[in-house]
C-alpha cells in the first residue's frame, strides 16, 4: 500500500514544465527582464553603445542590419539615411524616452495625488472646485493642446516634460478621491481626530498609506501610456527635436524610407512596444497581487 501511495504521489508531482509555467504566471519575470534590460541600457549608454548617436558617415547610408548580404557588423542593427548607428541611436533614445517619462510620471503622481487627498478629504467647496478643474482639463484635446504648447513655446526636452506631466495628473486625482471619501470614515480616522490630530497629520500619517498601493497601481498602469505619448508627440514634430535620439524621432526620420530602409523605424518601433507591453503586465500583476480579491493563488 505504501509503495502504490508513492507511486500514485509520484505521478501527481506537476514536472518541471508545470512548475516553470506556474511560476512565470504567478511572478512577473519576463516583463521584469525587459524593464531591466532597458533600465540597464538607459543607464549605461554611453559605455554600451558602439558609436556615438549623433556620428553620421554618408558613405554608410542606409546599410541594412547585418544578416543581410550587405550588412555589416560594425552596423549591427543598419544605419540611417546619414550612415549613424541604428544601435547606438536605439540605446541613447532609451536614456531619453524613460527619463522624460520618469520626471513626469513623478511630477504627475505628486500633483494628481496631492488633489485627490486635498479633494476627498475636505470636500465641499475644495472638492467641488478641484473636480470640475479635472473634468474640464479632461474635455480639452490634448495631442491639439501640446502641438500648440510646442510651436508656441518652442519643442524642446523641457517642454516635454512639462506636456507628459500635464498628462499624467488627471487618472490620480479622481481615484484617490474615491478611496480617501471611503478611508475618512473610518473609525482610526475618526479617533486621530478626536486625539487632537491636524488634517495635515491625518492625511500623511493615518490616509496616504493607505492609498499607496492604489497609487502604485495608477503609475505601473499608465506609465505606458506616458511613453506612447512621447513618442506619438516626437512623431508629430511636438516633442523632442532632432537630432537629440528619441523612440518617436527615429520612428518620424524612418518613415519615408520604410519601403528601403524599413530598419530605422521598426526597431525604436519594437522597443516601444516591449516596454509598453512589459509596463501593462507588470501593472496588471501589482494590482493583482496588492488586491486580495484578485490576487492569484
Amino acid at each position: 500500500m505504501a509503495q502504490a501511495a508513492e507511486v500514485s504521489f509520484r505521478l501527481r508531482r506537476p514536472g518541471p514544465l508545470t512548475m516553470t509555467v506556474a511560476f512565470l504566471g504567478k511572478w512577473p519575470v519576463l516583463p521584469g527582464v525587459i524593464l531591466a534590460g532597458m533600465a540597464f541600457m538607459a543607464i549605461f549608454a554611453p559605455f554600451i553603445a558602439p558609436h556615438p548617436p549623433l556620428k553620421a558617415n554618408l558613405k554608410e547610408r542606409n546599410v541594412p542590419p547585418v544578416w543581410y548580404d550587405q550588412g555589416s557588423w560594425n552596423h549591427v542593427l543598419g544605419a540611417d539615411v546619414i550612415g549613424r548607428d541604428v544601435l547606438s541611436r536605439l540605446i541613447h533614445g532609451t536614456r531619453v524616452s524613460l527619463m522624460v517619462v520618469a520626471v513626469s510620471m513623478v511630477s504627475g503622481t505628486l500633483v494628481g495625488t496631492t488633489l485627490g487627498l486635498l479633494s476627498g478629504y475636505f470636500g465641499g467647496l475644495t472638492d467641488e472646485v478641484i473636480t470640475r478643474i479635472v473634468d474640464m482639463w479632461m474635455g480639452i484635446p490634448f495631442i491639439l493642446l501640446a502641438m500648440v504648447i510646442a510651436v508656441v513655446v518652442g519643442a524642446s526636452l523641457k517642454t516635454m516634460m512639462i506636456l507628459l506631466a500635464l498628462a499624467a495628473w488627471t487618472p490620480f486625482v479622481r481615484q484617490v478621491r474615491a478611496q480617501v471619501l471611503s478611508l475618512k470614515t473610518r473609525d482610526y480616522v475618526s479617533l486621530a481626530r478626536v486625539a487632537g490630530a491636524s488634517d495635515l497629520r491625518i492625511l500623511l500619517r493615518h490616509i496616504l498609506p493607505e492609498v499607496m498601493g492604489l497609487i502604485m497601481v495608477i503609475a505601473s498602469l499608465h506609465v505606458g501610456g506616458l511613453i506612447l505619448t512621447e513618442a506619438f508627440l516626437s512623431f508629430l514634430g511636438a516633442g523632442i527635436p532632432p537630432p537629440t535620439p528619441t523612440w518617436g524621432v527615429m520612428i518620424a526620420e524612418g518613415r519615408e524610407y520604410l519601403r528601403d530602409a524599413w530598419w530605422i523605424s521598426f526597431f525604436p518601433g519594437v522597443a516601444i512596444c516591449l516596454t509598453v507591453t512589459s509596463l501593462n503586465f507588470l501593472g496588471d500583476w501589482v494590482r493583482d497581487y496588492l488586491d486580495p480579491r484578485l490576487r492569484q493563488l
